[in-house]
């Protein structure tokens, strides 16, 4: 999506998202704006798909098409709620089509080969204020999970928080299907935030979803992690996908059958999607 081409869709998206992004707002995180909530950010697995390129950088994208995404992340001691400075924050989420880098087996057929590849990483130490600021692109979704990115933060070399953000799954919807660079996938989304495994196993109460607001050329997506100092975070990593390493990929489940993969069946997809909605059965 070339520059003109974005600034126009995301006038687009203003006008006929901006209704997503408030009912969104009413139930959301903490922001810039706002007093952070002094609550430690829950633990969620790492993920197959971790790597450490070693590359300090705030702008991350790599000129992978997209919709412009800044996400803005505070680390602050749980509790006593004060700033942390010299955090290392790293961050890693997979692009428009599902795939992540430095993996090969990507893809809706798993046959792309990215290994070599370091795009949607990055790595910053926060500021006085804890803060650290990363420039990248609106992920998009992959089988078996509901959209999200990856986090982890150190403190002297410990990792004290490994986690997932979320975002709202009706501006996910929103753009998944009016985007050309998220579109023109071999199966349908089924796993939504609704759904989703890892939010079910590890934030049921949503203390990761981050909060998204509109500006003129792209979202911010804010989110305070509060971590514990005397913690040294050891979280599962999850094994590779089906077919990283070779098989057909999977297709959608039989009838009637759920799992991990899949998640669990959602009756009212649209009352799902947006919050606040009333099931129209």
């Amino acid at each position: 999506m070339g520059p003109s081409t974005r600034r126009g869709f995301l006038g687009f998206v203003s006008a006929s998202a901006a209704g997503l992004l408030q009912s969104r707002a009413e139930a959301a995180p903490a922001t810039a704006d706002s007093e952070p909530a002094c609550i430690l950010t829950p633990q969620a697995e790492e993920g197959p798909f971790y790597s450490d390129p070693k590359l300090v950088r705030s702008d991350i994208a790599e000129g992978k098409p997209g919709v412009p995404l800044t996400l803005r992340l505070r680390v602050i001691e749980a509790g006593p709620c004060t700033a942390i400075k010299g955090a290392r924050a790293d961050i890693w989420h997979c692009d428009a089509k599902g795939l992540y880098s430095a993996f090969p087996g990507q893809g809706d057929a798993h046959n792309i080969d990215a290994t070599s590849k370091t795009f949607l990483r990055g790595t910053q130490m926060t500021d006085e204020a804890g803060w650290v600021t990363f420039d990248t692109i609106y992920p998009g979704w992959y089988d078996g999970r509901t959209t999200h990115i990856h986090f982890k933060v150190f403190l002297d070399d410990r990792t004290v928080l490994t986690g997932q953000t979320f975002l709202p799954d009706a501006l996910n919807e929103f753009i998944y299907t009016n985007v050309p660079d998220y579109g023109d996938r071999a199966r349908q989304r089924m796993v939504i935030n609704a759904n989703d495994h890892v939010i079910e196993r590890s934030d049921p109460e949503h203390r990761a979803f981050c909060a998204v607001k509109e500006e003129r050329d792209r979202y911010v997506a804010t989110l305070t992690l509060g971590v514990d100092r005397r913690t040294d975070a050891t979280v599962g990593r999850a094994g590779p996908p089906p077919g990283l390493h070779g098989g057909s990929p999977p297709g959608p489940p039989p009838s009637g059958i759920s799992g991990p993969m899949f998640g669990r069946p959602v009756k009212d997809r649209l009352a799902a999607l947006v919050p606040g909605l009333k099931s129209q059965r």
